[in-house]
């Protein structure tokens, strides 16, 4: 199909472009911008007067697979809704994490899941499991996962107690130049917390997770990169402490990238109010000093990228009292949004706002996923992965809004700043509401 996308407001973090500028597309591909080139004629044209066109977000973390066990996102079949919710959010491009019930840790998983996804739904990156049945233990076949299409190897919310099992493991991706996608989380530091440990905690009477989780695990990594060279993404940093080591190693010179989650850069422990289990998150909500060093590592660039952490939970998993309660949050359709918000609110550049929705996150894809190059822009060559978006629009997030199963966020009453109107995937109209 070839697309004419008129008179929108090209907006190309990668690319340095900000302006009203036409694009065409053929093949899946961008083909040229401002004038078409000789003799093409489009199969369809998309008025974008008044409305932004923004590569395709690309979402560093989302769940979106069948509900498992305590309302959370596992199992092994893609759920439409929330497909959908990626399309409605203007994500075109996604990672999903790992989890128990979506161990991918034998290519015929990779492939039985992989099968499913259909032309014109958003791109889904699997992460391979790092070890079998996410169990810790024993290394999964790294080496057949990624040529199944996983693109890197994770442990999902279930850390490595044995280090020697980590050592293993980073030699092994390193040998193969893989990358290990990490969440640092000491699992016995761990163990127990639902939220942040502080003040609050104590004062609501709830298990805290200290910051040394983080880096105590943060630490162990970074040593054991210099022992092997192994390529390492940290998804969902917390603390002001991680940040100063993650922005240490990369002045370093380590080969790391890393990742946050909207939650975390919007929110803080107190928001949780009197055990209001939407703000139960992983990681949890923590304090404002932590909150402001992670605006300022995204803003710095330290942090490549802003994800929105989607963990779709149902209604039983959030009823439960706080300690019981299953964490997460949905978050694809509010990406961009909070992003905005962030724009808005700590009058931070947008087109380098957007950059952490878009090319920063796809230079991280980049390294390891071959059908991913040039993927978070829109210059000629590149993937034809966008969307139109109406900065201006205001909306209220409430269930109706919501195309995801799960209406469960913490933003739940909140108005929030830009809408996607349509998204296009590999060159098609994949999403439209009132364009």
């Amino acid at each position: 199909m070839r697309l004419h996308i008129a008179n929108g407001r090209l907006i190309d973090p990668a690319n340095g472009v900000d302006g009203r500028h036409d694009v065409y597309t053929a093949d899946g591909r961008v083909v040229a911008v401002g004038a078409a080139p000789d003799g093409f004629q489009a199969d369809r044209m998309l008025d974008a007067s008044g409305l932004a066109v923004l590569p395709g977000l690309i979402d560093l973390s989302a769940r979106v697979v069948q509900p498992g066990s305590a309302g959370t996102a596992a199992g092994t079949a893609f759920v439409p809704a929330e497909l959908r919710a990626a399309l409605a959010g203007g994500v075109t491009r996604l990672v999903m994490p790992p989890d128990v019930d979506t161990a991918l840790d034998e290519p015929g998983k990779v492939a039985a899941l992989m099968g499913q996804v259909e032309s014109g739904q958003a791109r889904v990156h699997p992460l391979g499991a790092m070890t079998v049945g996410l169990a810790g233990e024993t290394l999964a076949e790294m080496s057949l996962l990624a040529q199944a299409g996983c693109i890197a190897f994770a442990q999902g919310e279930h850390g490595i107690a044995d280090t020697r099992v980590l050592w293993g493991a980073m030699r092994y991706a390193s040998g193969l130049g893989l990358t290990l996608w990490l969440r640092p989380q000491d699992p016995w530091l761990a163990r127990g917390a639902v939220v942040a440990s502080g003040a609050y905690a104590e004062r609501l009477g709830l298990e805290g997770l200290l910051p040394q989780a983080e880096t105590v695990a943060l630490q162990t990594i970074f040593e054991l990169q210099r022992a092997t060279g192994a390529r390492v993404h940290l998804a969902r940093l917390s603390t002001a402490a991680g940040l100063a080591l993650l922005r240490a190693a990369k002045r370093e010179g380590l080969p790391v990238t890393a990742d946050v989650s909207a939650h975390n850069l919007h929110l803080t422990d107190v928001d949780i109010g009197f055990f209001d289990t939407n703000f139960h998150l992983t990681p949890p909500l923590r304090g404002q000093r932590d909150r402001d060093a992670i605006h300022a590592a995204l803003a710095e660039g330290v942090v490549d990228a802003l994800c929105s952490d989607h963990t779709p939970v149902d209604g039983r998993g959030k009823a439960a009292p706080f300690p019981m309660s299953a964490p997460g949050a949905t978050g694809l359709e509010l990406l961009l949004s909070l992003t905005l918000k962030w724009v808005r609110d700590r009058r931070q550049p947008l087109a380098d706002a957007l950059a952490r929705v878009t090319s920063g996150p796809g230079a991280v894809l980049n390294r390891m996923a071959p059908d991913a190059a040039l993927a978070g822009q829109l210059g000629v060559g590149a993937p034809a992965d966008l969307c139109l978006a109406d900065l201006d629009a205001e909306w209220l997030v409430t269930p109706a809004a919501l195309q995801s199963r799960s209406a469960h966020t913490p933003f739940a009453g909140m108005m929030l700043p830009g809408r996607v109107r349509a998204t296009v995937v590999g060159g098609r109209l994949a999403w439209e509401t009132s364009v």
